[in-house]
């Protein structure tokens, strides 16, 4: 006896609902391919409050936090309150060790960042650090030779630009000609000190590498960054502790002049934040160019916008305010794009140890004049 047929109505509804199903199944998997974990990571050090911030980034991006490990047990309890997913190490060895973590991110004590990068590097993981990623030239000299041996990525995140949106948008701004030929950029990095939340290496240049190593290590990179220079020396630095005498091994202001190949720049950082502001510091990024600038105020307005990320472009035709606050941030996944894909999207290796490398010789040059 033949198979009887279906009506065809009956037919094309089964066919349809079936086409639907599996495009709603191709939908959900493709959804879940690009949720999914790309990397996996962990974090050695949380002596600075900037590791929230790099955490956050690479998750973002794509990364998966493995485990934790910090050997002050107060940080420890808020990092896990932060990140409840991540288990808590009991060595840092347990995190160099474990052959499933490509990347570590640190935020430890700023003169140990480089001997813990060097480690990092040596077990095979790429190594994502915050400012000051390096605090002496020997400490960069012994980077640089491993980081060639090893070809392992050894990346700073200077969050004044890859974590702003307005400096993002400047970047797409200069790109594209808006400004014609950048001739000087000129940045200043005021903070608030807040004493009694500091820890003691805070005062002892020794932990962390002085005022210009330190803060103005983003505003070297932005010069690097805005200018496109290669290659750059320092014209003069100067350092001084203005109004902290009590703790002698401090600085609480300092500034440099710098030349390089793609242009010039200033640069000014200091500890006078006063507590009349709404934010930690008044930070500003002006970059000249022959056909117009732009400035930016990364934290606030004075003239009375909420928030930051707030971008002034005046051109030949124009004068224009641009909004940044929901720019995308792209360091996160470019990061990861980089471990993944053995490339340097996120940021070149030269231009990291170049940016370092200028701190450091512009802090060095600052103590060799405050000593005349």
């Amino acid at each position: 006896m033949s198979e009887q047929k279906p009506p065809r109505r009956d037919f094309l509804k089964t066919t349809a609902a079936s086409a639907a199903g599996l495009t709603v199944n191709s939908l959900l998997s493709h959804n879940a391919r690009a949720n999914a974990p790309r990397i996996r990571f962990g974090v050695i050090g949380l002596n600075h409050g900037h590791i929230n911030g790099q955490t956050r980034a690479v998750i973002r991006g794509g990364g998966e936090l493995v485990s934790f490990y910090a050997k002050e047990p107060d940080l420890a309890a808020a990092f896990a309150k932060q990140f409840p997913q991540a288990k808590q190490a009991r060595s840092e060895a347990e995190i160099l060790e474990d052959k499933s973590i490509q990347l570590v991110v640190s935020a430890s004590i700023p003169n140990e960042r480089a001997p813990l990068g060097v480690r990092v590097m040596e077990h095979g993981k790429d190594f994502m650090v915050d400012k000051p990623g390096i605090t002496s030239l020997a400490q960069l000299a012994e980077v640089r030779r491993v980081q060639a041996r090893t070809k392992r990525i050894y990346s700073i995140m200077y969050s004044e630009r890859l974590e702003n949106g307005a400096t993002i948008k400047a970047g797409e701004l200069v790109k594209a000609g808006a400004i014609g030929k950048v001739i000087q950029t000129i940045g200043l990095g005021p903070h608030r000190i807040n004493p009694k939340s500091r820890p003691a290496w805070f005062w002892e240049r020794k932990y962390f590498g002085g005022i210009i190593c330190d803060i103005a290590s983003h505003q070297f990179d932005q010069f690097l960054f805005f200018t496109g220079s290669t290659s750059a020396e320092i014209v003069a630095a100067q350092i001084r502790n203005v109004n902290h005498p009590q703790y002698p091994q401090f600085e609480d202001f300092g500034d440099v002049m710098l030349r390089g190949n793609g242009g010039t720049g200033y640069i000014r950082v200091d500890w006078f934040t006063p507590d009349g502001l709404n934010t930690w510091g008044d930070g500003r990024l002006t970059i000249l160019g022959t056909e117009g600038f732009i400035e930016i105020r990364k934290n606030c307005d004075l003239g009375g916008r909420a928030g930051g990320n707030h971008l002034f472009l005046v051109t030949q035709k124009e004068t224009r305010y641009i909004e940044c606050s929901k720019e995308p941030l792209p360091y996160g996944e470019q990061l990861v794009n980089d471990v993944i894909n053995r490339t340097e999207t996120a940021m070149p290796q030269a231009h990291c140890f170049l940016a370092t490398e200028l701190a450091l010789k512009a802090q060095q040059r600052a103590l060799e004049t405050s000593k005349r």
